[in-house]
């Protein structure tokens, strides 16, 4: 089997490579091997390599940026999985994509469920829940995973700007009424696994085409995402500067950005657990596991 990554080089891709090694020969082309803002370019790719399996993890996900770079946002996060997906359609391979919680209204206080009326309020969301419709619409064979607040031990997330930050403060300001599930990369590539496995099994029809929400168990606000990691930083001997009463709590209304975020970034994982027959871990012992990691590479 041949699998396609998408994006390789992102948090989710660099985690994937790890975790569908034992399937196959796996894709994982480099942007100066395959320019994915590039439409002919992807055609030509598609046609060369014919994969069974596209796993795209690629994504515009600058979400302050796209409102200014609406064009770019709109390739990556729709019409780059319209395209993957019109070929998976026409080649009857499957396509594992990810979307985002912003695709939701964001309000209330109530976990969304993959059934839940949508309505971004923002240009990334915008975007991603046309990548969403686009996949679906292709009537191609999909996994669309819902994910919220990714972060990893590389690349960029706000797990590692807090453990720079609180390294030199002594003092921070976090938003504390956004509440959701920090997810990490790495449990995102685990259950893909899980779900590739599961879809080739001989009892692989009770994982059916549809959107499944992909998240640990439990929820926090960014404020309290702060605080779990450098809880965890100081049992793993990480120095910080912050002190344990130096995390201040602010509403969203104080850190003003150019994209509205959700305040309710909840997502209800039970149709996930029950279509995989698993139980999803609390995000707490994620970020430990991630703290871990990180302290143990350096």
């Amino acid at each position: 089997m041949k699998i396609l990554i998408t994006g390789s080089n992102g948090q989710v891709g660099f985690e994937l490579k790890r975790q569908l090694a034992t399937f196959g020969e796996l894709l994982a082309p480099t942007r100066r091997a395959l320019d994915l803002a590039e439409p002919e370019a992807v055609d030509a790719y598609l046609v060369e390599h014919q994969p069974d399996v596209i796993v795209n993890a690629a994504a515009y996900t600058a979400v302050d940026n796209a409102e200014s770079d609406e064009a770019a946002a709109t390739r990556l996060n729709a019409s780059l999985p319209a395209q993957l997906a019109a070929h998976c359609a026409k080649h009857n391979a499957l396509l594992v994509h990810y979307s985002s919680d912003y695709v939701y209204t964001g309000e209330g206080d109530t976990p969304w469920q993959e059934s839940a009326p949508v309505g971004p309020k923002n240009v990334y969301g915008e975007t991603k829940l046309a990548g969403d419709e686009a996949v679906i619409d292709s009537g191609c064979r999909h996994l669309i995973f819902r994910t919220s607040w990714v972060y990893s031990a590389f690349g960029k997330s706000f797990l590692g700007t807090m453990l720079r930050l609180g390294g030199e403060r002594e003092s921070l300001s976090i938003i504390s009424d956004q509440v959701g599930a920090p997810t990490p990369a790495r449990l995102i590539a685990l259950v893909t696994q899980q779900a590739l496995a599961k879809w080739l099994s001989p009892d692989g029809s009770d994982l059916k085409s549809g959107v499944y929400h992909l998240a640990p168990r439990g929820h926090t606000s960014w404020h309290g995402f702060a605080c779990e990691i450098f809880q965890q930083a100081r049992k793993v001997g990480l120095a910080l500067a912050i002190t344990e009463q130096g995390v201040g709590a602010i509403p969203t209304s104080e850190y003003p950005t150019p994209a509205t975020r959700p305040l309710n970034s909840r997502l209800d994982v039970g149709k996930l657990e029950k279509a995989l027959g698993i139980t999803l871990p609390d995000w707490q012992s994620q970020v430990a596991l991630t703290v871990e990691e990180i302290a143990s590479s350096r």
